[in-house]
């Protein structure tokens, strides 16, 4: 198809002027009508086996990505550990709009317009790609459109399974975007000493992404995200960062559980079956000390219907009378991160789909041979020797078996922390036991502060407990830090009937525990369903901003060690222990929530952030939002 047949189909399309100029004055441009077309433009041409993306700066080439072609997909990698990662710090602001973020002129000293023109005229001289898709999902999505050079088709193809791609032959109308995705790989070099930098431009008429790099979390995912929650600071709704799955008992209860958190947090984990041993049985947890492995026997686990990975649409249309939140997804695509499959027989049910798929996938930082099947638990090394801790793979929902497609009722909405090991010696803050309930105004407060927890695998920066903030969309996100509290509170007032969680992975106290929490607190509650809770079940956590923890926790006949269940009941940790963790989690909470206490703030917010810093008890929570457990 010559240029003359793709500027037929821009005649679809309503493009703001600027974007006109660059299509109309590029060297060749491509509208691609299906997933297919880009996956045979990825490496070049059709018969390619492998492709350099490469492109020349100050006159010399760089490469940013290598590719090859695999049986069951393309296969990406990129020569730079650095740029196998998201960096966390890598969202700038150019315009002058209301923002908490890092703002262009302040950190470059000049007005972004230069820059912008000089990427506009750069692409002009480009082939370029067209690629139309809706942020935000297909029924409640927004218009948007992607425009790339011709050889990152492959990042053209990844972002055509993260979101809704638009066949523009069959579209009905015109098609015009609310949002622009502009890449230009070599800027990364010359303007910004090799980092990585997505400059949002929130324009009157256009909500503009200038992405200086070619992996895509920081801009085909995140930066899709922080147009989405643009668009809810404006109407009033949030995009929840979180996954979510149908849970269906073998005797058919449902449970719809909504789980947030920050990277790492086991958002992509709760779809998950559960991690066995060859002979079947689950490994609880492991004593780092004594290397005491802990059995659990769950013959007929629940089954599972995923509705969402990483982004919950909290729409205001699709909210209804039952008092509950109501979701739905707001990808046609997940990223999900494979660095727990290091074997053969790890995870069957994901494992199958990755080899095996009715349609190929694009894989990052996994090893793959031209010719042959790409296997997900072959991650790519580091430089230092060790595997890349953020393999990944794009899979399209539509290969997600049994997925739930329609808008849900949340009956749980849970909160993953990563902690690290906790011992009267090395006190921290991984006090968390297997499962506790929170008030909703602790649930604000987990929101608020959303840490980040220890060594999290999908960024640059995985040292301590950071605050990834509030929402745990922070960063992605463009405005004011209280609008985004404020919705979030306005979001719990609404939904009374939704209960809250908060789990850890990793470690409870000195035992090693994976994600096995989260995975076991999925088949109780929903075989609790609806049951309620009473007082001889729950008990106040030693520590207030823990809420109420579980006395006991029987699932199909077996008991879990209460060591599990209340870290400070372990002799390795002792009240000693915990309560020097606690503090350290009181002392980090009350650093990060007086960044809040701003005049803007709901009055009932101010609240809830004076308990924190007073050291409230857990009773003073839940007289300023009421608990039905």
């Amino acid at each position: 198809m010559n240029k003359g047949d793709h500027m037929t189909k821009l005649d679809k399309f309503d493009f703001p002027t600027d974007l006109s100029y660059v299509l109309d004055n590029c060297q060749d441009v491509i509208v691609p009508t299906s997933r297919t077309e880009l996956l045979a433009m990825a490496l070049g041409n059709p018969e390619a086996t492998s492709f350099e993306v490469s492109y020349e700066v100050d006159g010399k080439p760089i490469t940013e990505a290598n590719i090859v072609r695999c049986k069951n997909g393309v296969v990406v990698n990129f020569p730079e550990d650095y740029m196998r990662r998201r960096d966390p710090d890598c969202l700038v602001v150019a315009d002058d709009g209301p923002t908490d973020k890092p703002q262009y002129e302040e950190l470059y000293g000049e007005n972004f317009s230069s820059l912008r023109q000089a990427t506009l005229d750069w692409l002009t001289k480009q082939e370029l790609i067209v690629t139309p898709f809706m942020a935000g999902g297909r029924a409640h999505g927004y218009e948007a459109v992607l425009v790339a050079p011709r050889n990152a088709a492959f990042f053209a193809c990844g972002l055509a399974g993260l979101q809704y791609f638009i066949d523009i032959d069959d579209y009905e109308g015109k098609f015009s975007p609310k949002a622009v995705i502009y890449l230009a790989p070599p800027f990364r070099h010359t303007h910004f000493a090799g980092k990585q930098v997505v400059v949002h431009n929130r324009l009157p008429e256009i909500y503009e992404i200038f992405t200086y790099n070619l992996y895509p979390g920081p801009s085909a995912k995140k930066g899709v995200y922080g147009f989405l929650l643009n668009v809810g600071e404006r109407e009033g709704w949030v995009t929840a960062h979180a996954s979510a799955v149908n849970v269906i008992t073998p005797y058919e209860n449902e449970i719809v559980i909504m789980h947030e958190g920050a990277s790492g947090g086991g958002k992509s984990e709760m779809g998950e079956s559960i991690h066995r041993e060859p002979d079947g049985k689950i490994v609880i947890g492991q004593n780092l000390e004594t290397r005491e492995k802990f059995y659990l026997q769950i013959d007929e686990p629940c089954e599972l219907r995923p509705i969402a990975d990483d982004m919950a649409l909290c729409h205001p249309k699709i909210q209804n009378e039952s008092k509950r939140l109501v979701i739905t997804d707001a990808e046609d695509g997940w990223f999900l991160r494979v660095d727990n499959i290091r074997q053969y027989g790890t995870e069957p049910f994901h494992e199958k789909i990755y080899t095996q798929p009715s349609e190929p996938l694009v894989f990052l930082n996994i090893q793959g041979v031209p010719g042959a099947t790409c296997l997900v638990w072959e991650h790519t090394l580091d430089s230092n020797g060790k595997p890349c801790p953020n393999p990944r793979v794009i899979l399209p929902r539509a290969m997600v078996p049994n997925i739930v497609n329609e808008p849900v009722e949340v009956d749980v909405r849970s909160f993953g922390v990563r902690t690290p090991p906790c011992t009267a010696d090395r006190p921290s803050y991984g006090i968390l036991g297997m499962l506790h309930f929170i008030p909703p105004a602790l649930a604000w407060l987990w929101r608020l502060v959303a840490p980040r927890g220890d060594h999290s695998p999908s960024i640059i920066d995985t040292e301590g407990m950071v605050s990834e903030g509030v929402g745990s969309y922070w960063p992605f996100a463009t405005g004011k830090r209280v609008t985004h509290a404020n919705l979030l509170l306005d979001q719990i007032l609404n939904s009374p009937a939704t209960r809250y969680a908060l789990i850890p992975n990793q470690h409870i106290g000195a035992y090693s525990v994976d994600f096995m929490p989260q995975w076991i607190m999925r088949e109780y509650l929903a075989r609790r369903g609806s049951a309620k809770f009473k007082p001889e079940h729950l008990i106040p956590a030693r520590s207030p901003l823990l809420g109420y923890c579980l006395e006991s926790l029987k699932i199909d006949g077996q008991y879990v060690r209460k060591a599990f269940l209340r870290p400070e009941t372990q002799a390795e940790v002792t009240l000693e222990g915990y309560d020097k963790g606690a503090k350290i989690l009181s002392d980090f909470f009350k650093k990060e929530v007086v960044k809040f206490d701003v005049p803007e703030l709901n009055p009932l917010g101010k609240k809830i952030i004076d308990c924190c810093l007073q050291d409230a008890s857990l009773e003073d929570y839940i007289d300023l939002i009421p608990m039905k457990y």
